[in-house]
């Protein structure tokens, strides 16, 4: 007799098995959200990341330290990189090429703003931490995509189906 056959009649579940059900349910419902938890990643990031930006090019927020900030320059390249890169994340809008475009610009803005200072592995004796921290998550978000709730996904099912 198969063993859940046996465990249904006569009402008796071993551990292995209340592992083995929990352990399926809790994987359900990870596979269900994981989408939905990148998507709000991705979304989060975006804004944040498109402040940035604004703060640079339109000085909403207010940065005194990007007062005198000619478009031209470096940083200014960097805000508008920020305003259309974080516009692009916040709709899930060629959400790959943009994320890893953005993972390169950050890498760069570690090695030319952060590192010089020293302390090249603590990032935090530099103030590289977010330079760090964007780099890494627009990486992953170039490998996995933007999620359920993005223009991507939208696209891809309506080609598909």
């Amino acid at each position: 007799m198969p063993k859940q056959q046996k465990s249904a009649i006569t009402g008796v579940v071993s551990v292995r098995e209340v592992k083995e059900r929990a352990m399926t349910i809790d994987q359900r419902l990870f596979d269900a959200w994981q989408p939905r938890a990148l998507a709000a990643l991705r979304i989060v990031v975006g804004f944040l990341y498109l402040q940035h930006g604004t703060a640079k090019l339109f000085h909403v927020p207010h940065v005194s330290m990007f007062d005198g900030l000619q478009v031209l320059s470096l940083d200014g390249f960097a805000g508008v990189l920020e305003i259309v890169g974080g516009l692009l994340l916040l709709l899930g809008l060629f959400t790959r090429l943009t994320a890893f475009i953005l993972s390169g610009e950050m890498a760069v803005a570690y090695f030319i703003g952060h590192a010089p200072q020293g302390h090249f592995f603590t990032p935090v004796l530099n103030q590289g931490e977010e330079a760090v921290l964007y780099c890494f998550i627009f990486l992953f978000l170039s490998v996995a995509g933007g999620g359920a709730w993005s223009t991507d996904a939208a696209r891809a099912r309506t080609s598909s189906g």
